[in-house]
């Protein structure tokens, strides 16, 4: 799961989400970066853009020093 764009699946997985949640996210998300003239993928997000706009971000930083 280390790609540069994140499925609907690994979006799912990474939050702890349905599927069709992670869709909504994943088209809010991409709405928001339209808006800023970026061009983007229908069903696929920036990791990058999804970390730093969820709390999974916050996450994976408490799992990486061993809070969680």
């Amino acid at each position: 799961m280390n790609e540069r764009f994140l499925t609907v699946t690994e979006v799912a997985q990474l939050l702890h989400i349905s599927k069709s949640h992670a869709y909504k996210v994943i088209h809010r998300l991409n709405q928001e970066l339209k808006t800023q003239g970026v061009i983007t993928i229908a069903g696929r997000i920036s990791r990058s853009h999804l970390l730093e706009r969820t709390a999974a971000s916050k996450q994976k930083e408490a799992e990486g020093n061993g809070s969680v």
